[in-house]
């Protein structure tokens, strides 16, 4: 299957003070037209900055290595105005936190219109189209939504919102950061459902950036786990809970609470999570990892293909 975006070897660093932080260390994964792929990590693994260094969304002093490659164009090197309609046509975010990215002072409209008036498009077409992805999103009186402000809605209705805006250009990728934070259980089913009824319906690529193994896997095809900057497995979500490749999943797995599990503590994952700049020299997993082999901690361990998938473990055949 050719890939829509492949991520080769990439590497961010991002300035501290008055050196440089590694925060994303090795990350490859590649995600095909119409195809829905986790990235599935504690918080400080370093997704979102994944996510981000593929928009070129980065901080300033930010050094970037590896490749981002959609379509087989590079990213990394797009000018500023390809890389403004690249964003405005090609590929689109929804961020975790809507209330911190979309303008408290302009009505919805506005921020949902904005794009397609820098496109050209004519305002009475662009608000048509936006009132039609309003009810694709299901948003109640669309028309009317358009005159409110952020505050007016609620955090479900805010989040549909920018998930309207983001499929404004018709993109062909979609990131999706966090997309239910801070919703409730609900609305949290309503809004992975409509992410995906419109994954199907437009044939959209998603990368669906979560800490929620389940949702990964109702929501996603393959399931990629990061820790410590880099990607520790790669396989099919639907196996990926009864055959982790590394031992950092088996831990995130074995540490789920079950309801058809006797009562009593919950099984955890010894020592504490690192950023990638804290990693050791070896496997970053090592200190925690129970069978760790000797060359852990001084080799880094290459990703491999196992079985069904891909694992960043010497000992991943065992």
């Amino acid at each position: 299957m050719n890939s829509l975006l492949e991520v080769t070897d990439l590497r961010v660093q991002v300035p501290v003070g008055r050196g440089l932080r590694e925060v994303v260390h090795r990350v490859s994964l590649a995600i095909a037209a119409g195809e829905a792929v986790g990235l599935v990590g504690e918080s400080g693994s370093g997704k979102s900055m994944t996510a981000r260094t593929i928009m070129r969304l980065l901080p300033a002093g930010a050094v970037v290595g590896g490749q981002v490659r959609f379509d087989g164009r590079d990213v990394l090197t797009m000018d500023a105005d390809t890389l403004r309609r690249w964003r405005m046509q090609d590929v689109a975010m929804v961020f975790q936190d809507p209330r911190a990215h979309i303008n408290p002072v302009r009505r919805s409209g506005d921020f949902l219109t904005e794009g397609l008036l820098a496109l050209g498009t004519p305002r009475a077409s662009a608000e048509a189209r936006v009132i039609d992805l309003l009810d694709a999103v299901r948003v109640t009186r669309p028309a009317e939504r358009l005159r409110q402000y952020p505050h007016q809605l609620s955090g479900g209705l805010l989040q549909r919102v920018m998930i309207a805006a983001a499929l404004t250009g018709r993109p062909r990728l979609l990131l999706a950061d966090e997309p239910t934070t801070a919703l409730d259980v609900t609305t949290q089913a309503e809004v992975m459902a409509i992410l995906d009824d419109l994954r199907r319906e437009f044939g959209l690529a998603l990368l669906l950036i979560t800490h929620d193994l389940e949702l990964a896997a109702a929501t996603c095809t393959r399931t990629a786990v990061m820790y410590a900057g880099s990607i520790m497995e790669t396989q099919q979500s639907a196996s990926l809970h009864d055959h982790p490749l590394h031992p950092y999943t088996a831990g995130l797995v074995a540490a789920r609470p079950r309801i058809d599990a006797a009562p009593g503590s919950l099984t955890v994952i010894a020592g504490q999570p690192i950023a990638a700049f804290e990693a050791p020299a070896g496997c970053p997993f090592a200190p925690r990892c129970p069978p760790a082999a000797p060359q852990c901690a001084s080799a880094e361990p290459p990703t491999q293909r196992v079985a069904h998938g891909w694992s960043a473990c010497v000992r991943a055949e065992e």
